[in-house]
């Protein structure tokens, strides 16, 4: 299968690229290379290049991917252990129930744990109705994008939660793996994402309390 073509990067593009690799040169120093660091960043940019529907945000898409990659990276080589855990969550498009998911995990948690996100077959934007549902609980996913699990970041995680990825789903041994079985959000609309959204929460929360991680307020 043809791999589709990287369109050329602007100038404005080079300048952000720029500043992303020096942001993240200062946030891992230390810890990798200027060379890891511009292959991981160049390699993100080039992962979303075809795909995206927000072509000005892609320096700023491709560093916080990039970053992520790199604090998995760090976790996996032992370089970043700090004691929290890390949650990963899976499914088809990233674009509705691993992103609640996750929405509702960091809302919770804190600084407490950690939380990733990541589709089998990526889509091209978070899906609206999803939003719109986490919006009306106050937490707002909308600066969120569809991404694919790597190596490094499922490696990194204590756990993977998958949902409804199937065999595309990734099995590393020693993980501690949740199958969540629950309605795709994909072409529904708001009144019809809010039971899924309530069901993650319910989920999400009787993780958190088996990560024995408190949750945001006190409450168990």
């Amino acid at each position: 299968m043809t791999q589709p073509t990287v369109p050329p990067m602007s100038i404005d593009h080079q300048h952000a690229m720029h500043t992303a690799a020096t942001n993240l040169q200062t946030k891992f120093a230390g810890v990798f290379s200027q060379e890891t660091i511009e292959r991981f960043l160049t390699s993100s940019y080039d992962q979303f290049a075809t795909t995206t529907t927000v072509p000005n945000y892609l320096p700023l898409l491709a560093e916080r991917f990039a970053g992520q990659r790199l604090t998995a990276l760090a976790r996996v080589e032992g370089k970043g252990a700090d004691g929290q855990p890390i949650v990963l969550f899976l499914c088809v498009h990233n674009a509705g129930r691993s992103q609640m998911a996750m929405g509702f995990f960091q809302h919770l948690a804190g600084d407490r744990a950690l939380a990733w996100s990541g589709g089998s077959e990526p889509g091209s934007q978070v899906n609206a109705a999803a939003v719109e549902a986490m919006r009306e609980r106050g937490i707002d996913i909308s600066t969120e994008f569809p991404k694919p699990w790597t190596e490094e970041v499922v490696r990194a995680a204590d756990v993977v939660v998958t949902m409804g990825c199937g065999d595309a789903c990734p099995l590393y041994p020693g993980k501690q793996y949740l199958d969540w079985e629950l309605e795709d959000p994909a072409g529904r609309s708001v009144d019809d994402v809010r039971p899924i959204r309530d069901e993650i929460e319910r989920r999400v929360r009787d993780l958190l309390a088996s990560l024995d991680v408190p949750t945001a307020g006190g409450d168990r």
